[in-house]
């Protein structure tokens, strides 16, 4: 239901809704090593898949890196010009990851039918000590639609020529919580409109102002990046289309 306030707004607002896929992210009590899904299902943390024919991926320092999360594309609701088979994966160096020393990587389908590894002995349960993930989680998906965020660049609109703060200003304390509601871009998802403790960086990058947000990983019981972070994977959607994610980049900020 839109609020009042945004009523005489409703249309125009239409153009700027995205879909977006939700996840729901349940902890397990198992160890990420101890992992007992399936090596391709969707996850954060836990055992990844990974062919036996191919480098298993390491950090600036040559150390095994750890798999933070892990979408099987087969798993989530159709949503344009997202992949609809296939696994993306986010390794993290077990010590240096705030440094943004991460990798993303994408399995084709065709691979996922290879032998793949089953021995994980190269990492010990001191690795994930660092990792802002405490926790092994199976993930859940659901489609839905972001109607807008107060920190994506990218949600530009004008409400009567002013901007979302200063629009803001003007309202009441219970106009203004149901303003932020109805905006609310928080959580894990993939696509839709992305929400910062800090700033949008792509606003300050020409090439990158259009890139898309192909995933976000939010606060929440068992995951924090730094103080109250949020973290990003972003990429421009022609690379996104062609399944080309060499050019996907990271991101997180935190207060």
């Amino acid at each position: 239901m839109i609020p009042k306030i945004l009523k005489k707004y409703e249309t125009a607002l239409k153009a700027y809704e995205r879909t977006c896929i939700r996840i729901k992210a349940n902890p397990r009590e198992e160890n990420p090593l101890n992992d007992d899904l399936k090596l391709t299902e969707s996850k954060f943390l836990g055992k990844p898949f990974f062919p036996i024919n191919k480098q298993y991926p390491k950090d600036k320092n040559e150390k095994p890196m750890v798999m933070l999360a892990q979408i099987n594309f087969e798993e989530i609701p159709k949503i344009d010009f997202f992949p609809t088979d296939g696994i993306l994966q986010l390794f993290f160096s077990a010590t240096e990851w705030y440094d943004e020393d991460v990798k993303i990587i994408y399995h084709e389908k065709e691979t996922l039918n290879e032998p793949s590894l089953k021995d994980f002995s190269f990492l010990t349960i001191k690795d994930y000590e660092e990792i802002p993930i405490d926790k092994l989680h199976k993930l859940h998906f659901e489609k839905g639609i972001d109607k807008g965020s107060s920190e994506d660049s990218q949600f530009d609109f004008l409400f009567n020529g002013i901007g979302y703060w200063d629009f803001i200003e003007q309202l009441k304390e219970e106009e203004e919580n149901e303003f932020n509601n109805y905006f609310d871009a928080t959580g894990h998802k993939i696509g839709g409109y992305a929400d910062f403790t800090q700033y949008d960086p792509r606003e300050y990058s020409k090439e990158q102002e259009n890139d898309i947000q192909l995933l976000q990983i939010d606060v929440d019981d068992y995951i924090m990046f730094g103080d109250s972070g949020i973290a990003h994977i972003f990429i421009d959607k022609e690379s996104l289309i062609k399944k080309d994610f060499s050019k996907a980049y990271f991101y997180w900020d935190c207060c």
